[in-house]
């Protein structure tokens, strides 16, 4: 056995509350990468109604890496949750029309942030919310109930409305090391038969793995 099938949708038997979302998010700019999981009792194949205002139009991607952990209620905030703010009121008369159409910002006028990017083996604890364009690194950690506005270095912990950093996890040189290692890319059977090591705070270890 080389653990659970990234392809199954529930990999715990008879624990549903977890699921591989790879296999369940159908819309083509949510971006999932092998062994992530969404973990929630309620509907955790519905991962994609905590993806906010993510219009079609718009074209900004959610793109999260391999071998995350996504907690109950983690949101994700898009950029079709932007308003103008260059005049003198936010409100969208535009897309009500009836004579508001004069109101449609012109192309350029919207806030836009880019694409919301998660990397590899991040934990992303229950409640956080993600604003747009965020970029979080390999191996981060963001506690419970953060808002996180800004991008977040690999394998630091960041908490906190606004979320801030609370510290690193590794030493600068160690998470270089771990960067380059890259241990989510290796195949399942290589990763199978090291998780030992993956799971140990060796970094000297894990590299000597060929």
């Amino acid at each position: 056995m080389n653990g659970p099938s990234p392809q199954e949708k529930h990999p715990m038997q008879g624990f549903t509350r977890v699921c591989f979302i790879k296999n369940t998010v159908k819309n083509p700019n949510i971006l999932i990468g092998d062994y992530t999981y969404y973990d929630d009792g309620e509907n955790s194949e519905d991962f994609e109604r905590n993806v906010l205002y993510h219009y079609p139009f718009i074209g900004d991607k959610l793109i999260i890496g391999k071998f995350c952990a996504i907690a109950t209620g983690v949101k994700f905030i898009m950029n079709g949750a932007n308003h103008k703010m260059g005049g003198l009121t936010t409100y969208p008369f535009g897309i009500f029309g009836k004579g508001w159409e004069k109101g449609v910002p012109k192309a350029g006028e919207l806030p836009y942030k880019g694409d919301t990017v998660v990397g590899n083996d991040v934990w992303i604890g229950y409640e956080a919310l993600i604003m747009p364009g965020v970029k979080i690194g390999d191996g981060a950690i963001i506690g419970a109930r953060a808002v996180v506005t800004k991008d977040v270095e690999p394998y630091s912990i960041a908490g906190g409305n606004p979320a801030k950093l609370i510290r690193m996890r590794f030493e600068e040189n160690t998470v270089k090391r771990l960067l380059k290692l890259k241990w989510w890319d290796w195949s399942a059977e290589k990763i199978t038969s090291n998780i030992g090591l993956i799971t140990a705070c060796s970094v000297e270890d894990l590299e000597s793995v060929k």
